[in-house]
């Protein structure tokens, strides 16, 4: 039996901890041309999560996938509908598709993750209960994660986002794809060992970008794979 996915919507807010990130300040935003602060595109996924993982619950957060694009910024305080379309979670603000996820139940390894490139320092840490609260206080109000104790997936792309902002970047920068596959779930409480390389550097309309490769394990297990891609410099 197919389960279908259902809409889900609320209002799009800054963490505090984004505003390192000067593109997610009203100042910093306004300085690189646009009307007021980015929302984060890694609080924007935790967001689409939401809609997969309330119809497919474990067997998604175990094993599904994934192809996040941010093709259009959500503000602060935009009303954000989260609608499901032919596989696809959109984001839309008034009607206007803003970013999108296609979600699968089955992940399969990104296309670009070969392991081989420019080795970046490893990130280890603890899998506590604060970074649940990440989801919590952006407003993912799913309750399997409190109920099962497990770690919300919204934990691997920041994971994947600290190797850009400790090792790549040195000013504003802008999430905008990823290609992800889940490979396991995660307890609170568990240790998490990451490891990135940068698979390639190029130029673009919008500035310098950079793409990783970035594999992800808990208490010695995989959890997740991203081919995780940013403009690391504006123009």
């Amino acid at each position: 039996m197919t389960i279908k996915l259902d809409a889900w919507s609320t209002v799009a807010v800054n963490l505090p901890e984004h505003a390192d990130n000067a593109i997610h300040t009203d100042a910093g935003a306004r300085a690189a041309g646009f009307p007021s602060a980015l929302v984060a595109g890694v609080t924007v996924y935790a967001y689409m999560t939401h809609v997969p993982a309330a119809a497919w619950g474990r067997e998604w957060l175990a094993s599904g996938g994934g192809h996040v694009r941010f093709r259009t910024p959500i503000l602060e305080g935009d009303r954000v509908d989260f609608v499901p379309v032919n596989g696809t979670v959109q984001a839309r603000v008034a009607g206007a598709p803003r970013s999108e996820c296609a979600v699968s139940l089955v992940g399969s390894r990104p296309p670009k993750c070969t392991g081989e490139g420019e080795q970046l320092d490893p990130i280890s840490f603890v899998a506590d209960q604060t970074w649940n609260d990440y989801a919590w206080r952006a407003g993912d109000d799913l309750a399997i994660y409190a109920e099962e104790q497990i770690v919300h997936p919204v934990t691997w792309m920041r994971v994947a986002n600290d190797f850009f902002h400790t090792q790549v970047v040195s000013g504003s920068w802008i999430h905008v794809r990823s290609d992800l596959q889940h490979l396991g779930v995660a307890s609170i409480g568990a240790r998490i060992d990451a490891s990135a390389v940068v698979i390639e550097r190029f130029d673009s309309r919008a500035g310098k970008r950079a793409i990783l490769d970035v594999a992800i394990s808990a208490d010695g297990s995989p959890v997740a794979r991203y081919e995780h891609e940013a403009i690391i410099e504006l123009p």
